[in-house]
This record gives C-alpha cells, structure tokens and sequence, in this order.
C-alpha cells in the first residue's frame, strides 16, 4: 500500500511539473518573435508537423503551442511552410556582397547562408595578385583593403551583410602568392610557404581548401601538390571542396583523383556543381553516381552538389587550353595577337582530348555560348548576344570571334554554355548525398550589379527547385528538397548551431507557401528576383518581411572549427 501511494504521489509531481512547464511555456516565456500555426518542415527530412516557433536573441527558444505566451510580434504561418534557412553550398559572393551587402538575389531566394572561394578566394592577397585582377576590382568599384582572410572578414562585419557566409582558402589563391600565374611547380621551400598560407587561412576561419582545376593556373597543379595543401586544411578540421580537373570526356578520372586527395589527405570532399558536360557525354550521370556511391561504400566520405540548370557559367577564357594562360591574361592576350600561336590554339580546339577540358568539343556550336558580362562598356552591346550572333555582327568566323571578343574585353568576358542534358542534371538532384549550390554572386536588378547579364541561377536556383522537380515534376518531396536545402550542407560544413528548426539553433527561417514560390529569371532575361518567400529571418531578424526587403544586415560570419580569434 505503502508502494501505491509513494508511486501515486511521484505520477502528481510529475503530473504538476509538466503542468507547470507547459504554462511556463505557453504564458511565462517571453518572445521576439512568435511564427504561429505554420506546418514546419525542420530540415531533417522528416514529414511537416503543426506548431509554432518562439524567437529570442537570435535563436531558437521553443518550439509548441505558444498560443498563451508574450511576444513583441506575430508571424502568422496558417497555411505556410516554416522551415530552416537555405544554405547555397556554392556562391561566389566574396566581392560583390561588398557591392550590395542585402544581396537581393539571394534573400528572395530564401537563402540566409553562402559559402564561397572557389579555388580563387578573396584572401590571402598581395600587391601582385591585386594589379593583376586590377579589372575585376574597377568593374565592382572595389577597393581591396585587406591582405589576410582576417581582414577580410572584418571588413565584412565592419559594414554588415544581410546573410551568413563561410569562406574556404583557395589552393589557387596561395599558389598565386608564391608562384604567380606561370606554369611553373613549386620547390620544396615553395611548397612549405604555400602550406604555411593555408595554415594562417584555417586560424583565420576558412572552413577548408578549395580547387578550381580548370581554370588557370589552377591546372598547373600537380596532383601531390593538392594532396600536401589539403592536408593542411585536415589537420585543423578542413573540407577539400573541388571543381573538378576535368567534368566531361575524362570526368571518372577526375573524381579519381579527388578521391585520392580525400584518401591522403585525410580530408572530406566535396565536389562542386557535379556535372557530366558535352553532348558525347550525355546519359553518363549514371556512371558518376556508380562511381561516388562505391567510394562512399568503401569508407570514403564524398559528396556533392549541383545548382540544376543545363547551362554552366563561366570565364569565355576557359575555352583556352591552359599552355596559352601560362604567365597570366596579359600573356594570354599577347598569344590570341599572335597568328602563329593563334593558329596552334585554333588546332587545339578542334582537336578532341582528354588531357584538358575541351569546351569548344562540349557544344553543339557558337549558339550554345551565351555573352554574359563584359567589362568594357564598348561591349556592353553583346551583352546577352549568342556567339553565333557575335560572330554575324563582326562579320567572323565563330572561333575568331571568340579570340577577338576575349582581346576586346581583356579575357574578363563571362558565358553561359548550354553542354548538359536534363536527365543527367535530374539524377543529381535525386542523390541522397547531393545538395545546392547556386555557383553564382549575389547580385540585385538594381545599381552596378544590375548592368550584367548573369546566369539565371543566379536569381533562381532554389525557387526553380522547389517549383519544376517538386510541385510540377514531382521527382522529389518537399520535404527531401528543404534537407538539401539545410540540414544536408549544414551537416556537411559542420555547422552545428544551423540548418535545423531546433531548440538552440540560430533562427535562420523561411516562411512560404510552396504553392507560391517560382523563379521569374530566365537566359533572356535573368535580373528579375524570385517570389514566394513571404519571410526571411537571418539570426533571427526578417530581411524579408512581407515578401519585401527589409535592408536589414543580421549576417555573421561564420569560421571554420579550427579559428583562433
């Protein structure tokens, strides 16, 4: 008897306390802000469930029936999808957040956190490096102040920015600092300083190393070159994230040796806007995910991420094999005035080969090569501009076109290229292991940034997501969509405090109905924002209130595991 009562006497307690908790909860609890009634979807993949989320300095207070409890203000949800902020794994936004620090294109996109440096991060920097890039600088109106990726960072909340972002230490970058732009290999005492930048780049706060193999003088790199770099990056808890050597004719052997960098190194891997580019390639997507999924079964840890389209973007420079960018685009422009050279990369561009990235074979023809952005306003005209249509107005043969147009515009010229198929770009989407990335600047339709004529992704990527593969196509659930879209990227950067709709959390926060939600940016016309975002909270605080902006600046940086303040 004596045992009945005692336990009837612990279920009361227990009974009062949880009565007493949930009063605190619903009454007691104070809030910023409440967002009422929404169906959260948390980020993990799991089905959507009732409820309401409590904000309170920046975080996630509670989560429940809040219907009883003070606020300063209400969102209400009814009808709406709340879910966690979107990571863009890919966003090349390192200068021109220094332009438009709201980045429009991205908040629209419901995107609260970017990370960049690709292969070319802003920092560490030199005088060199700057005189060199002297026009990418001019055509942003940027002045670059700092020196180390410290400074860096610091000019960054100095002036505030409207999303979170993380950078990586480009192995392209600390090869520039010591070697330059020359084909040249590093010696033993090079080397050391190289490794000794991405060391002083990781206690700055990168979150690991980066790759851009394509591009020069990225190729210059040999593989045990890369290997010594990201072990660095290993040592203080780095990702080595790669835009592969090669994403066409010899792409498996690309991802082998990124998967020998991880292997040796020690190091996660990630590779970037994972691809299977020219039309000879087309419907080898399966081949790729054969390969990554019987890495990932031996013990490898290596995944990806893709922005969807089947246009890349990037410098018209690329079409050159990377012998004629030996010495940097100075030299490049000396060799394309040249007849004699100029014939000989002429030769390799008709020339199949899998010892570089031949664009030139990956296209049907100068139709499927989009004018992008220029930087000298003579050209400004192209903008948009096929290059088979450049080539009609010049009155030239398409290839000398494409010489005479990166001698124009002193090699800055940036093109969308058409050399994908939609089936190979849906089965990377459907990967388990596959998340997103923009591959694109923040930009606005607005000022400076809204003179160019950027890829489509750039505005788009993750409305289009959520429109065409979940709601018209249905190739994925909502559900799997938003894990790719937060927990899958946060996850993979370690982002521990982010990516979930959890108690402690940082509230990064959208707030949507997925019915609404669509891109309007199209390769014709793609400075046009994105709609169906009702709210966006970054930390906390709305830069999108009401389906408009708020200009509000509530970003952080956020450093690697290994920073030293």
């Amino acid at each position: 008897m004596q045992f009945l009562r005692t336990s009837i006497a612990a279920l009361l307690v227990l009974f009062l306390t949880c009565l007493i908790n949930s009063a605190e909860l619903g009454s007691s609890q104070s809030f910023e802000l409440v967002i009422a009634n929404g169906h959260i979807i948390d980020g993990t993949g799991s089905p959507w469930y009732s409820g309401d989320v409590g904000i309170r300095d920046g975080k996630i207070a509670a989560i429940g029936n809040l219907s009883q409890a003070d606020r300063q203000r209400t969102i209400d949800a009814r009808n709406m999808v709340v879910a966690p902020g979107f990571i863009d794994m890919l966003g090349q936004s390192e200068l021109t957040i220094l332009v438009d620090p709201r980045l429009p294109s991205k908040i629209y996109q419901g995107i609260t956190t970017e990370i960049t440096g690709e292969g070319d991060s802003p920092a560490p920097l030199n005088d060199a490096i700057v005189q060199a890039d002297h026009l990418r600088y001019e055509h942003l109106k940027i002045a670059p102040d700092w020196r180390t990726l410290q400074q860096y960072f610091a000019r960054l909340e100095r002036q505030g920015m409207g999303i979170n972002l993380a950078c990586y230490v480009g192995a392209t970058q600390v090869r520039r600092m010591v070697l330059g732009d020359a084909d040249v290999q590093p010696s033993a005492f090079q080397l050391d300083q190289m490794k000794s930048l991405v060391r002083d780049a990781m206690h700055d706060g990168a979150v690991g190393l980066s790759s851009a193999l394509e591009y020069a003088p990225a190729p210059y790199a040999k593989t045990d070159e890369l290997i010594a770099l990201a072990s660095e990056a290993s040592k203080f808890g780095g990702i080595y994230a790669t835009h592969m050597r090669n994403e066409s004719d010899a792409v498996l052997s690309a991802i082998d040796e990124a998967l020998r960098i991880g292997n040796e190194a020690h190091i996660p891997v990630e590779i970037w806007h994972i691809k299977v580019a020219g039309k000879a390639n087309w419907g080898r997507m399966p081949e790729v995910v054969d390969k990554i999924n019987g890495a990932r079964a031996q013990g490898m840890d290596i995944t990806a991420d893709t922005y969807a389209y089947t246009a890349w973007f990037n410098s018209l420079s690329a079409f050159i094999p990377s012998w004629a960018h030996d010495g940097g685009e100075a030299k490049l422009i000396e060799r394309l005035k040249d007849p004699v050279v100029r014939a000989r990369i002429r030769k390799d561009l008709l020339t199949p080969s899998q010892k570089w990235d031949n664009e030139w074979q990956e296209i049907p023809g100068p139709e499927a090569i989009l004018i992008g952005v220029v930087q000298n306003p003579k050209l400004l005209p192209l903008q948009g501009k096929r290059l088979s249509e450049v080539a009609k107005i010049w009155n030239k043969d398409p290839m000398d076109s494409l010489f005479d147009l990166l001698i124009e515009d002193n090699a800055f010229t940036e093109v969308a290229v058409f050399g994908m198929s939609e089936p190979d770009v849906l089965l990377a989407v459907e990967q388990p292991w596959v998340s997103i990335d923009n591959d694109s600047s923040g930009t606005s339709p607005e000022g400076t940034l809204g003179q160019e004529h950027p890829h489509p992704r750039a505005y788009g990527t993750f409305p289009r997501i959520v429109r065409k593969y979940v709601r018209e196509e249905k190739k994925i659930t909502l559900e799997d969509a938003i894990r790719k879209f937060s927990s899958l990227p946060a996850q993979r950067m370690r982002f521990i405090d982010r990516g979930v709709l959890k108690l402690g959390m940082w509230a990064d926060v959208v707030v949507f109905d997925p019915a609404n939600v669509r891109d309007l940016a199209t390769f014709d016309n793609p400075n046009q924002l994105s709609l169906g975002m009702e709210y966006v909270l970054v930390n906390g605080v709305p830069v999108i209130d009401q389906e408009k902006m708020t200009g509000a600046l509530p970003g952080k940086v956020l450093r690697g595991t290994d920073y030293v303040p």
